[in-house]
């Protein structure tokens, strides 16, 4: 059973760039494609982007496409959410998250979750 632990998160200011850091333990990571999430307060949890095992194939939300890019590297068992140009709707509890199924986009599709970071973005 793989276990994620996030981290990276913080206070910015708009504009400004931001990478998460997702790190898994157990020696399955590369079996699972993964994802990113978040969650803003009073609001539901919504797909941000997720990576093949292999990381050669990727997939975005619109609202952050062209401006995060999720990488992974297996023998690190880490992936990472490069988040430039970040503007204040980015604030929110960011989640990465493990899946035995690629593409996927649903959180329910996700098995295991890390315990989130929080990105706050002012303007």
């Amino acid at each position: 059973q793989v276990q994620l632990v996030e981290s990276g998160g913080g206070l910015v200011q708009a504009g400004d760039s931001l990478r998460l850091s997702c790190a898994a333990s157990g020696r399955t990571f590369s079996n699972y494609a993964m994802g990113w999430f978040r969650q803003a307060p009073g609001k539901e949890r919504e797909f941000i982007a997720t990576c093949h095992w292999s990381g050669g194939s990727t997939y975005y939300a619109d609202s952050v496409k062209g401006r995060f890019t999720i990488s992974r590297d297996n023998p690190k068992n880490t992936v990472y959410l490069q988040m430039n140009s970040l503007k204040p709707e980015d604030t929110a509890v960011y989640y990465c998250a493990a899946s035995f199924e690629f593409p996927r986009w649903q959180t329910h599709s996700y098995a295991i979750w890390g315990q989130g970071t929080q990105v706050t973005v002012s303007s």
